[in-house]
């Protein structure tokens, strides 16, 4: 078999997206299904390392990330009173033109990748998604929730960490896990001569400060929440103001800007590894479909995006289909569980110390250092 002629990408956002202008660049034909009718995004800002900026400058994009984005050298480790620890500045590959790190909301990355879909005439089809597959010898039959039908070569699965399409490939006991630990967010306006990331480190919580703009930036806080309890939406502004008590410095005079409890973005840390091959057939999972981790490595939409370039590029040459999406998960694997792996060790290092005892391994620096390491190392 050569290389796909029309390809389906089921979800339209980072992961998807990024796959449908990685199939048109390679020359294969892809149309999009998201669920969501207004197609729009949730969350505040997106964290890309250089790995990411890496990526993104394969498919034309990465010098419109930076643009739209800040860039900043690394991150500035301060206790919980704001006083500075140390500055760990981070690997840049991706040229002397990039910053180490780019910090970018969601909203003008889900625009850049939205308008770049567009102007390429790839086809987006709103509030339907994917109700059944059958697959034959020469190609894959979807019917979608609208009753209507598609014919295809290959099913590209970005539908995430509650992924639709992995349930029916891989069965519902493949589900997202809770760690432990939940992730609050909430956007500021950025100090002027705040040009490095943030981190804080308190008895019971971990905050941080991210530059997305000239003017704009975004704290998040990491608490353990033992049982994922369910979180009121109109107390969210509340409920984390109380968590931020133990902070001085910076983030207790933010601490007393945060009014809107629904401008807060709360989220559980959930994590899934499907076991490899990642495909059934004519049908692939990638991104938070595939592998969800942890933010603790701020690689999360990375490995999305490295996902569809990869994937992308090997069909672009394919020969044989099953290989070729059994060469893609092979290669993705060892990255995907490193930043699960690391993520979840670090989570249970910090919930450890937040209930007053260290685990005699506890190394947060060293592990975030090989583990940042590798992954500036090529795919």
């Amino acid at each position: 078999m050569q290389k796909p002629k029309k390809v389906l990408v089921v979800g339209g956002g980072i992961g998807g997206l990024t796959a449908a202008i990685a199939l048109r660049q390679q020359g294969i034909e892809s149309e999009i299904v998201e669920i969501n009718p207004s197609w729009s995004v949730y969350g505040v800002g997106i964290i890309q390392p250089s790995n990411a900026l890496r990526a993104l400058m394969q498919i034309g994009l990465g010098e419109q990330c930076v643009a739209n984005g800040f860039g900043f050298p690394g991150w500035r480790i301060c206790d919980s009173q704001g006083n500075p620890l140390a500055d760990v500045a981070s690997e840049n590959i991706a040229g002397a033109s990039y910053p180490p790190i780019n910090g970018i909301t969601r909203p003008i990355l889900h625009k850049i990748l939205t308008e770049a879909t567009l102007k390429q005439r790839t086809t987006v089809r709103l509030g339907i998604t994917v109700d059944q597959l059958e697959e034959g010898r020469d190609g894959i039959s979807v019917r979608f929730t609208d009753g209507s039908h598609g014919a295809y070569d290959l099913v590209v699965a970005a539908d995430g960490t509650y992924s639709k399409i992995r349930g029916i490939l891989f069965g519902l006991q493949l589900k997202p896990q809770f760690t432990g630990e939940v992730v609050w967010r909430y956007n500021f306006e950025r100090p002027r001569d705040m040009v490095w990331g943030q981190i804080f480190y308190g008895a019971k919580s971990k905050a941080g400060l991210v530059p997305l703009a000239d003017r704009l930036m975004y704290m998040f806080l990491v608490t353990m929440e033992p049982g994922n309890p369910r979180m009121q939406q109109d107390q969210l502004h509340e409920l984390l103001r109380d968590r931020l008590s133990e902070y001085g410095g910076i983030v207790a005079r933010l601490r007393d800007l945060v009014t809107d409890p629904e401008a807060v973005v709360y989220r559980p840390m959930e994590t899934i590894l499907v076991p490899t091959p990642w495909h059934r057939g004519r049908v692939v999972l990638i991104g938070d479909a595939a592998h969800s981790g942890t933010p603790h490595l701020a690689e999360g939409a990375a490995m999305a995006i490295e996902d569809a370039v990869l994937l992308a590029k090997l069909l672009g040459t394919a020969h044989e289909l099953d290989a070729t999406l059994s060469e893609f998960a092979t290669r993705r694997m060892p990255r995907c569980q490193l930043v699960m792996e690391a993520g979840l060790k670090l989570g249970e290092w910090e919930m450890a110390e937040w209930q007053g005892h260290r685990a005699p391994d506890t190394d947060h620096g060293g592990l975030m250092h090989r583990s940042l390491s590798t992954l500036m190392q090529l795919i």
